[in-house]
């Protein structure tokens, strides 16, 4: 065999080689087919195939992602918004995603697109802004619906931004403006309201204790009194007083009643007997002046 030949069919042995000897990363698998016709997957590592009768498509198995294009979208009250989304995917037959659909990525945006036109437009403004974790759910569930005959399996769905009219962004700026202003002005009002209300209570207390500390002074002062009364009448009457000894000093403290800032003098109903007693005492001191004489 000429040189020549040896050397093409060498070159030729080499290209086939490594046309034939494919590898699939760890993340990946690879549709073989033969003829034009599906005929098994290849795991990760090193595959040989047989060209130009078999071809090898390989499928990145690792989990994607897909931006959605923002779209303008009028909500529940005619108010337009706009849109943005993202969608994370993960292939889970790498067969379905191949031979079910032409286009996986394409056909993924225009049904989040589809569906988020329908999902926003059966919700008002104020609930479109704050229901997003709502929406967000809705969507993955229905593209995963959608998309589970491709072999795809939606894991996760996130709205970016929802952006309303400008006029509309400064009215709800002026509305929150003026609610934070009414919030402020009724915890002042509130503050104020417990101020007095805790002043009063103070001032009610204050008296209250005021009075009681009167109150048991007085009682004090009363038992102090008493007690003096009931030593003085223990004393007089142990030490068993006549009738002139008590007239004596029921006159001396008449003198000192009488020397006083009072103006009314009230006598006890029982000094009968001791007046009866002074006239005595004055009898007998007009009898021994007699006598003398």
């Amino acid at each position: 065999m000429p040189p020549g030949l040896i050397f093409v069919l060498a070159v030729f042995v080499v290209i086939y080689v490594f046309r034939a000897a494919r590898i699939v990363q760890q993340y990946e698998k690879g549709l073989i087919e033969t003829l034009g016709q599906y005929s098994r997957t290849a795991e990760s590592g090193l595959t040989i195939i047989f060209p130009p009768f078999q071809r090898m498509r390989i499928v990145d198995m690792r989990e994607q992602v897909i931006d959605v294009p923002p779209q303008d979208v009028i909500t529940k009250d005619n108010v337009m918004v706009n849109v943005d989304a993202v969608i994370y995917f993960q292939i889970t037959d790498p067969f379905k995603v191949v031979y079910n659909i032409s286009d996986f990525a394409l056909a993924s945006m225009k049904l989040a697109q589809t569906n988020l036109r329908n999902l926003v437009g059966d919700l008002e403004l104020d609930q479109t802004l704050t229901s997003r974790e709502k929406i967000n759910t809705q969507l993955r569930q229905v593209l995963d619906e959608a998309t589970d005959k491709w072999g795809v399996k939606v894991t996760r769905v996130e709205i970016q931004k929802i952006d309303p009219p400008r006029d509309i962004t400064d009215a709800m700026s002026r509305q929150m403006k003026a609610e934070r202003e009414k919030r402020a002005n009724i915890l002042e009002a509130e503050g104020f309201r417990q101020a007095a209300i805790l002043k009063a209570e103070g001032a009610k207390l204050s008296a209250v204790l005021e009075a009681e500390g009167k109150s048991e002074a007085i009682k004090k002062v009363a038992d102090a009194e008493k007690y003096q009364i009931e030593v003085v009448y223990n004393a007089i009457h142990s030490g068993r007083p006549t009738n002139d000894l008590l007239a004596i000093k029921y006159l001396e403290s008449l003198e000192k009643i009488a020397n006083g800032q009072a103006t009314k003098i009230f006598l006890p109903v029982e000094t009968a007997g001791i007046l009866a007693s002074v006239a005595g005492i004055k009898e007998l001191f007009t009898d021994k002046e007699k006598e003398k004489k």
